[in-house]
């Protein structure tokens, strides 16, 4: 009975030692040859007044594609949003410039990174998950995310802004 407890005790702790290792392979930014950046959204000036929060992750995987994903909570149930991958942090600027993987291309995708490949609507909590698959790999000056609030004037509606990090 008490080898029965070891072993049980042993394999828990192996268990818990391999997800430890797993965590640090992932908060490291790198797992199974992608590379895996993420930060949290923080209010711009026109998103000061509510409670825009949530975060924002890009994987680089190793096949050659690019996959981002969105989380905004705090936003008004039912308003249309934008968001695109960004060339400058989120103090830069209010990072100014949305990332094209040919700058002398078209400002939509398959050329920039949109989470929702459209406009998108926040759901009756106000909140919106969203995701983009390119079919290639950003390039390192793909660095920021910012939601756009598209019932404001297109000079001032950026409202969020997670560095990617």
């Amino acid at each position: 009975m008490k080898t029965k407890a070891r072993s049980v005790r042993w394999a828990a702790g192996a268990i818990a030692a391999g997800a430890a290792v797993l965590l640090a392979a992932t908060a490291a930014g790198s797992t199974g040859g992608a590379t895996v950046t993420r930060g949290e959204l923080t209010s711009f000036a026109a998103g000061a007044g509510g409670t825009v929060g949530g975060h924002a992750q890009m994987v680089r995987n190793a096949s050659g594609a690019t996959i981002v994903s969105l989380h905004v909570t705090g936003l008004t149930p039912g308003g249309q949003y934008a968001s695109h991958v960004h060339v400058a942090p989120c103090d830069v600027g209010d990072a100014d410039g949305h990332y094209k993987r040919d700058p002398a291309g078209p400002a939509l995708p398959p050329n920039e990174i949109w989470p929702g490949g459209a406009p998108f609507v926040a759901n009756a909590a106000g909140t919106a998950n969203e995701r983009a698959v390119a079919d290639y790999t950003a390039g390192a000056d793909a660095v920021s995310i910012v939601v756009h609030d598209l019932s404001l004037p297109s000079t001032a509606n950026k409202i969020a802004c997670a560095d990617l990090g």
